[in-house]
């Protein structure tokens, strides 16, 4: 199905259905005489050839992008180390380079820091809600793969001039998506933070109310007398 679908996207294809078509128009205003839809198949087939010649063939192979899909199952580590490298390898070919170097950029940044949350979470003696467990694994497992493969569909230079119902051109909304993406990441991180120096300083308050001092209020000491020390040392200096 993915590769019929190639197959009618593709530029080539758009070429022969195109000349096809103006086969059959001179057919319909009669300016072919007997020739019927045969001129028309070879209309088709001429255009797609050129087209071909011109943009490029349909492919067997599917577009790398259209690869970029993880399962969502198994240990969080392994799920999220997986889609973060497939996104950087893709980010780094940049197929097409329909990718600019300043989301190319950010991108990379993006999966620095969902590595610096795992690793932080796993060492963390503070924990995330449900929800923000699903966010954290998902941020790498399917939303940004996901951002990624659906832009890497649009040819480049419609994504970079023309306006989406948004207003926006794709790239502009690319870059605005990616900031609702580092935004979260940096909540997420900045909670386990603060769980965790919130663990710190209860643990310090507990170790001073246990080891510090309790004042200057000592007790005394219970010596033995000492019997070379008068205990009156003035009625000794008059004798």
């Amino acid at each position: 199905m993915k590769w019929l679908m190639r197959w009618l996207a593709s530029p080539a294809n758009w070429c022969g259905l195109g000349l096809a078509s103006v086969v059959l128009g001179l057919k319909g205003a009669g300016l072919l005489g007997t020739l019927g839809l045969g001129m028309a198949v070879l209309g088709y087939g001429a255009g797609f050839v050129v087209g071909g010649l011109w943009f490029g063939f349909p492919s067997n192979r599917e577009p790398a992008w259209e690869a970029l899909e993880f399962s969502d199952e198994g240990d969080t580590r392994e799920a999220m180390e997986r889609a973060l490298t497939g996104v950087r390898r893709l980010v780094d070919q940049n197929p097409g380079q329909r990718i600019p170097a300043a989301l190319r950029t950010r991108v990379l940044a993006l999966c620095q820091s969902l590595d610096a949350l795992l690793t932080q979470w796993e060492g963390s003696k503070g924990t995330l809600s449900l929800q923000d467990s699903f966010h954290a694994r998902h941020i790498a497992i399917r939303y940004l793969p996901e951002m990624l493969n659906t832009y890497l569909s649009i040819p480049a230079e419609f994504a970079a001039t023309q306006r989406l119902d948004n207003g926006k051109t794709a790239v502009e909304t690319f870059q605005d998506t990616l900031a609702e993406l580092e935004t979260k990441v940096r909540q997420l991180r900045s909670d386990l933070a603060g769980q965790d120096a919130q663990a710190f300083l209860e643990h310090s308050r507990f170790l001073n109310q246990k080891f510090a001092p309790q004042g200057l209020d000592a007790p005394a000491l219970n010596l033995p007398p000492n019997p070379s020390i008068s205990p009156n040392p003035r009625k000794d200096a008059s004798t």
